[in-house]
């Protein structure tokens, strides 16, 4: 599937010359339903199911503020976001981050998959040694940064027709202060999030604690998971309270050879949110691919959560290769548009 640019000018364009009938051929009649859906605003809701994004799926893209991320996701037709803490932050006036997270992503995804090169492992400590130091740097910024910015942050993304459902800082860490943790989670209520996402700590206490934090705070507490998650990953966490939940990743999930269908129904009403990405199986090699060439059952997960009316939001998470002459904008859309047309049937 091809698409139009993605610039709001060109956006604009496309779609009112659409709405007068003026396009008639092209790329763009292939999108046209998509692009009519959402003429004033976005709407990502397919037959109850939210669909939203995770604004690291825009990490490749040049400008990284709040308001080009705003842009981006509103290009790509999605109405609901789990927002990554840096767009949020810098919004809010946060010091500027030496390190660029789009290569240090990058960097850790190879470290996982054992493809890192020795002088790329010397240049992600060096990067590991410089988010050390920002971080006490930026525990300095909380203790003293109120919550207006991120309510002016909320209403703009309200207007644009974007809610906000999680909010994903670097505060919840174990080497976070607990200043910095009740901070972030008031930032997330700011923000209209239900819940933060942190990846898993693997530490007892630590989910004990956060669990605890988020029930005084009014929120959730999400745990991300690679390929460590199995069907009891997040069992102790579960027990623990009622702050903490689940925040499923299925393209993992079918990496590890595990069933989605199956945690989904067990645990559906312990999950806050969930990624979306089309992996392999162990056998086939786990490769990310792009959604409908992997072995992840996204079609009958999306069925299956319209069908029994589950709430929680799916996120699309653009992991795979970006194809030549594309860009993270237009790959989110056609996650989405892969999306729709596995919900419409349903």
């Amino acid at each position: 599937m091809s698409y139009p640019e993605h610039s709001r000018r060109n956006f604009l364009r496309t779609t009112t010359a659409l709405a007068g009938g003026l396009l008639l051929a092209g790329p763009a009649v292939q999108v046209a339903p998509a692009i009519l859906r959402r003429y004033n605003k976005p709407d990502s809701r397919i037959n109850g199911v939210q669909i939203g994004t995770i604004t690291y799926s825009f990490r490749s893209m040049p400008d990284q503020s709040a308001e080009a991320t705003l842009g981006y996701i509103t290009d790509a037709g999605i109405s609901a976001v789990e927002l990554m803490g840096d767009p949020a932050e810098t919004f809010a006036g946060a010091p500027a981050n030496p390190v660029s997270m789009g290569k240090m992503w990058g960097m850790m995804r190879k470290q996982r998959d054992g493809e890192l090169s020795e002088t790329e492992q010397e240049e992600l400590t060096e990067m590991r040694a410089q988010m050390e130091a920002y971080g006490k740097e930026m525990a300095a910024w909380r203790s003293r940064v109120g919550m207006e910015k991120f309510k002016q942050l909320r209403k703009m993304y309200q207007d644009a027709g974007v809610s906000i459902y999680a909010f994903k800082p670097r505060a919840f860490g174990k080497d976070n202060t607990d200043a910095e943790i009740n901070w972030g989670m008031q930032a997330a209520k700011a923000l209209g999030a239900s819940h933060v996402t942190l990846e898993h700590p693997g530490d007892d206490a630590h989910t004990l604690k956060l669990g605890k934090m988020a029930k005084k705070n009014g929120v959730k507490v999400a745990y991300h998971g690679h390929e460590q998650q199995t069907p009891t990953f997040w069992d102790t966490a579960l027990q623990q309270s009622k702050g903490n939940a689940m925040n499923l990743d299925i393209g993992h999930y079918v990496a590890t050879g595990e069933d989605p269908i199956a945690i989904l129904k067990a645990h559906h009403r312990d999950i806050a949110s969930m990624h979306l990405k089309d992996r392999q199986t162990p056998a086939n090699g786990k490769g990310n691919l792009m959604w409908g060439k992997g072995d992840t059952p996204i079609d009958q997960v999306l069925t299956l959560m319209s069908r029994e009316k589950y709430t929680f939001p799916a996120t699309v998470e653009l992991e795979y290769d970006i194809p030549e002459g594309s860009d993270a904008v237009q790959e989110v859309a056609r996650c989405l548009e892969y999306c729709r047309k596995c919900l419409e049937k349903s």
